[in-house]
């Protein structure tokens, strides 16, 4: 397993060593196992271009999830593009700490990545359930 930060935008990733143990351990509770998996803190404008470049969407998002793994039954593997803007804009938004929003964003990423999908409302909230149990599991401490 080899997880990775990389930060083109400023943020706050505190206790690395133990959110990418319990990354390992997010997916070997959805029945996978983590790979190589990357994950890119940027800016808004960075995040557009790879929207508009890589899905032809132009508007902004918080994340984009590109899978590079061979299939169910190989480890997990992928790159997890945030905007670090979207993040601290929807923790006001959504009245939540901005570490609180990052973490949803990692773990719905890495969600992504382990087969869920959010296209459809039931989709939307079965993604939301798993991520909130995931936030509850992390921050229980």
């Amino acid at each position: 397993m080899a997880v990775q930060f990389h930060f083109q935008a400023d943020i706050r990733l505190e206790e690395r060593t133990r959110l990418k143990a319990f990354l390992s351990d997010l997916c070997k509770s959805e029945g996978r196992k983590l790979g190589e998996l990357n994950i890119i803190f940027v800016s808004d404008k960075a995040l557009l271009e790879i929207n508009k470049n890589y899905l032809q969407h132009d508007f902004y998002t918080d994340i984009i999830t590109f899978d590079l793994g061979e299939g169910k039954g190989n480890p997990v593997m992928g790159e997890i593009y945030i905007s670090t803007d979207r993040v601290r804009e929807n923790a006001g938004s959504f009245r939540k700490s901005i570490r609180n929003e990052l973490h949803r964003v990692i773990f719905h990423g890495l969600l992504h990545l382990c087969g869920y999908t959010d296209k459809s409302s039931i989709q939307q909230q079965r993604m939301r359930n798993r991520e909130d149990h995931y936030l509850s599991k992390y921050f229980e401490k």
